[in-house]
């Protein structure tokens, strides 16, 4: 049985996979409000074509395409920080079991952070590539405008 003073490294060094858990969580309710904004922006939008007809509705079927994009990349990036925190907390587990059991496994410690590290840089790549995709529905929409304005 571990003792209560070799226990206490063992909690000094699981701080940091809390850390990351703590972070990754307040991306992902970033990323799931943003997915929810998508959403929504998408039925209005998918009411808005319902009576609009000419150039206008194909300017909004082109928005409502981008945000579907969007929507299957939010999804992607939440799935990999959903993985990135269900890593890291596999990782708190794991340097419980091994610092209680005296196993020295510092391979299967460095590829459970690993898949952590890569699964949050995955994604917020995605992420990332979300943002740009909205900068194109938002493109299609002042284009949309000017050509409102110029008629």
């Amino acid at each position: 049985m571990t003792s209560i003073k070799e226990l206490i490294p063992v909690l000094q060094t699981a701080i940091g996979p809390v850390i990351l858990i703590s972070g990754v969580g307040l991306l992902l309710l970033s990323m799931t409000n943003r997915f929810s904004r998508i959403i929504d922006r998408a039925r209005n939008l998918i009411a808005l074509s319902e009576n609009a007809g000419g150039p206008p509705r194909g300017r909004l079927l082109t928005q409502i395409d981008i945000l579907w994009e969007q929507a299957r990349l939010i999804r992607l990036s939440i799935l990999f920080g959903g993985i990135s925190v269900l890593c890291a907390a596999l990782l708190i587990i794991v340097l419980f079991i091994t610092a209680l059991f005296g196993i020295e496994d510092a391979w299967l410690i460095s590829a459970i952070f690993v898949i952590c590290m890569l699964s949050l840089i995955a994604s917020l790549g995605i992420f990332l590539t979300d943002i740009n995709k909205s900068l194109a529905a938002f493109k299609v929409e002042l284009y949309g405008h000017e050509e409102d304005r110029k008629a």
